[in-house]
């Protein structure tokens, strides 16, 4: 008997405790990628080189629920889109885009209250990279890593269980040397290295929040 009327009392702390949510954002990140920018700038120059730090643009989606008052465990996925043109040789054009896919299980530290959340963590995940290079003729290359976050974020109430979110993270991205199904790879002439995608980002992002 006490059993059960151990379990009947702790079910409303369970639905207390227990708490989903779900995100969908759009954001930039600010990154610095030398293998990519060496490669870029060394092999096909022009007057539109890449700097140190360059933009592109992200969108991330997110599920949550919340373990506890104050912890919370959320899987994120996250894509990366970049692409870099310019005019080579006598009217040919050099073009190279890449999608980073970022899906990360990320573990919170939750402030809440009457119409705000505020979440700090970090976690880490699989980094896939698909990149195609057209040099006259396009060729296409992967590449399988892992990466590494830091995040906050805040959310605000817009209505119902309706929420604005405001987002930063900061990313160690480390795909890796990218190769075709060829396993040829992307050769820096002017190192003698293997290019990569290895990233180091900040982000900023908005988006909307709902909570069940």
């Amino acid at each position: 008997m006490k059993k059960y009327l151990a379990i009947i009392f702790l079910i409303p702390l369970l639905q207390i405790n227990a708490q989903w949510d779900f995100s969908a954002s759009m954001g930039l990140d600010f990154k610095y990628a030398s293998s990519y920018r060496d490669y870029i700038n060394s092999n096909f120059p022009s007057a539109n080189k890449l700097k140190s730090f360059n933009s592109s643009i992200n969108f991330t989606g997110e599920a949550g629920y919340r373990t506890s008052q104050f912890f919370q465990l959320g899987f994120e996925y996250s894509l990366v889109i970049d692409s870099y043109s310019t005019l080579i040789g006598a009217g040919g054009i050099y073009d190279i885009s890449y999608l980073m896919h970022r899906p990360s299980i990320v573990s919170y530290y939750v402030l809440a209250g009457e119409g705000y959340k505020f979440k700090f963590g970090g976690g880490l995940g699989l980094r896939f990279v698909s990149l195609k290079e057209d040099i006259f003729t396009e060729t296409k290359y992967n590449a399988t890593g892992i990466g590494f976050l830091l995040k906050s974020e805040a959310n605000t109430l817009l209505g119902g269980n309706l929420f604005v979110l405001l987002g930063l993270d900061l990313r160690y991205d480390l795909p890796g040397d990218l190769s075709s199904d060829a396993n040829k790879r992307i050769l820096n002439f002017a190192n003698g290295e293997n290019v990569n995608l290895n990233t180091i980002s900040i982000g900023i992002k908005v988006g909307i929040t709902y909570m069940l």
